[in-house]
């Protein structure tokens, strides 16, 4: 089953000419992959097998080119994969898009997903899809942030108090309360003694997580740095990524660098690629492929901490 098969819109049927165009992309263009989805007019409906009930996200509406160039007000394949990792480990069931032949060797054994009992942050959280399955499957506390500008913040809220709900998890028990979710503001790397949440949340947190982040470079540096921040200082605890190469390899290679995690204490525990049927192969920033293939390949990655010299 594809990556994005449990994904559908909620609304109006597209009725102008561009729409009908996009839909019919995937007969032009069968290798074609949508890795983007919602609009304007659509909120989105994501359906498990291993959900009651399917989960309603609603998109944020940007307003000015500042938010707009955000991406936020998409959900990304990205999440969609992160989702479903953590669904996958935490509930111990199989890959959802892969088939049986594939199942026994994949390049991400050995890591775990599972984030029962865990302290979970997620960093450019959007439309918070991973942070609403953590919650769903037993996280201990969730905090979900992004950019601090309203409208992000108003649809993260209400996403989030819309679907962690114990009516819509396989076991409404573990459902994360109320009082262990929190949502804020954050731009990565402004981490200001002064502001409260940062303060006592330094080193906080057992799983940092992020889904579609990578396509800033002038913005590594700072995502290193809120992580590093945010992470718990011990060697159990663990970053997951997942990034699209929409817009191309180059622009997220330097983030997973030695020199470059070595100076926030961060090290590439695992790192591959998959795609959007489940395949998997090994990481490599420099493909040469063109940009229909692109869009089907996620990087997946597990940073942890570093060693400390005796």
């Amino acid at each position: 089953m594809a990556l994005t098969s449990r994904i559908s819109l909620k609304g109006s049927e597209p009725a102008g000419p561009e729409d009908f165009l996009s839909t019919s992309l995937g007969v032009i263009f069968p290798d074609d992959v949508t890795n983007q989805h919602g609009d304007d007019e659509h909120s989105l409906i994501y359906a498990s097998p291993y959900l009651p009930k399917p989960l309603h996200i609603e998109l944020t509406e940007p307003v000015g080119d500042t938010e707009r160039r955000l991406f936020s007000h998409y959900l990304w394949n990205s999440s969609l994969l992160l989702a479903e990792l953590i669904e996958r480990d935490t509930l111990g069931v199989l890959d959802a898009d892969r088939d049986d032949s594939t199942k026994a060797t994949t390049l991400g054994s050995g890591v775990s997903f599972d984030i029962r009992g865990k302290s979970i942050m997620e960093l450019g959280a959007g439309t918070a899809l991973p942070s609403m399955m953590a919650g769903l499957l037993g996280a201990e506390r969730i905090a979900a942030t992004d950019y601090p500008a309203a409208g992000v913040m108003k649809t993260l809220q209400e996403n989030i108090a819309r679907n962690i709900q114990p009516e819509l998890s396989p076991e409404a028990s573990q459902t994360t309360p109320k009082s262990s979710i929190v949502i804020r503001g954050h731009s990565w790397g402004d981490l200001a003694a002064s502001d409260p949440f940062c303060e006592s949340n330094r080193h906080a947190f057992d799983r940092v997580i992020a889904a579609d982040c990578l396509w800033m470079p002038w913005q590594h540096e700072n995502l290193h740095k809120s992580i590093d921040h945010f992470l718990k200082d011990d060697g159990d605890a663990r970053c997951w990524i997942v990034a699209g190469f929409h817009t191309g390899r180059e622009k997220m290679k330097d983030f997973f660098t030695e020199k470059a995690l070595g100076q926030v204490g961060l090290k590439v525990e695992r790192i591959w690629e998959r795609d959007c049927d489940g395949q998997e192969r090994e990481w490599s920033w420099d493909r040469d492929e063109d940009v229909t293939v692109r869009k089907r390949w996620l990087v997946v990655s597990e940073l942890r901490r570093t060693e400390r010299q005796a």
